[in-house]
């Protein structure tokens, strides 16, 4: 069963601090559309660590603001669950008193990739954001020791990117778990591997977190890996039959009935995952690079040529 988390308390742009255990905090931003994420942060003896960042100055300068009206201890450490700006153009309003953490693929990507996000949003008020890499990278899995708690940091992937990592406190079992998991948001594997995030979701789920913080949405508990996997499930359903009928991933995208996912924020993002699992069928290899530009047009196309909903 789901811990209630503590009182939150709310912060600018409409989010919420919840707390989720003596010195674990939940930051969660509404509605968890696109570049809408959620962070966190752990109070340690000395430092705080963080997970996550934001998309714009404005929000991740909010996030700052939160963790500070919290705790007067600095922020020592940064975790960036993968490479994607909605999760890491804020690092820089961090560092250099903050070390930033993350996959060794993640670091390759955000050099790589750059502010590239802007240019599907350009009517965002993006501020001053740059691209702050982390300056320790890993392959597998860390340990960070904030005193007498231990906060475990393990990369779980190709999934929704090739650099997914999880942030666990195996005493508390709250599980920071990034964008491998979002709640009332349609999951998004383009860049990713339809098998491996249902690899990780039966991964997470055997962890038995009892607070789940997703990396959009509303806190759940392990509900949201039965949702998730229910998701996968159907996706690969209706790449078969698209596959079997000749239909390019938007044209069966249009055919599909989304059921009981229909409720789901961005529904736009299955022809993206069925691009991805359209590949996968087909044997390209998890994680391989699929253009996304192309992809996102064809989202747009899905919506009527309506661009994208983007609220940050």
């Amino acid at each position: 069963m789901m811990r209630v988390p503590g009182h939150g308390t709310a912060s600018a742009y409409g989010a919420a601090v919840e707390r989720l255990d003596r010195g674990v905090f939940a930051y969660v931003q509404p509605d968890g559309g696109w570049c809408l994420n959620n962070a966190g942060f752990v109070v340690g003896e000395r430092e705080v660590l963080l997970v996550d960042t934001a998309a714009t100055e404005g929000r991740a300068r909010a996030l700052r603001d939160a963790v500070a009206a919290v705790t007067p201890l600095p922020v020592g450490t940064v975790v960036n669950t993968h490479s994607h700006g909605d999760h890491t153009f804020g690092n820089h309003l961090f560092t250099p008193r903050a070390t930033v953490i993350a996959h060794e693929l993640a670091r390759t990507e955000m050099v790589e990739r750059g502010l590239a996000l802007r240019e599907m949003w350009p009517g965002v008020e993006w501020g001053d954001i740059r691209v702050e890499p982390p300056a320790v990278t890993f392959r597998d899995a860390l340990t960070v020791h904030l005193g007498d708690r231990r906060v475990e940091v393990f990369h779980v992937g190709p999934a929704h990117t090739t650099n997914d990592v999880v942030v666990w406190l195996p005493a508390e079992r709250v599980l920071f778990a990034g964008d491998l998991v979002l709640s009332g948001c349609t999951p998004f594997v383009l860049m990713g591997s339809v098998q491996g995030l249902s690899a990780a979701v039966a991964r997470l789920r055997a962890l038995e977190p009892e607070v789940v913080v997703c990396g959009h949405g509303s806190l759940r508990g392990p509900d949201v890996f039965d949702e998730t996997q229910a998701y996968l499930t159907w996706l690969s359903e209706v790449a078969r039959t698209g596959l079997a009928a000749g239909l390019p991933p938007l044209e069966a995208a249009r055919r599909a009935e989304l059921g009981p996912f229909a409720a789901l924020l961005d529904a736009e993002r299955l022809v993206a995952n069925l691009h991805r699992a359209y590949a996968e069928e087909c044997g390209l290899p998890a994680g391989a690079r699929i253009p996304s530009a192309p992809v996102m047009r064809e989202m747009v196309a899905y919506n009527g040529g309506s661009p994208l909903r983007c609220t940050a």
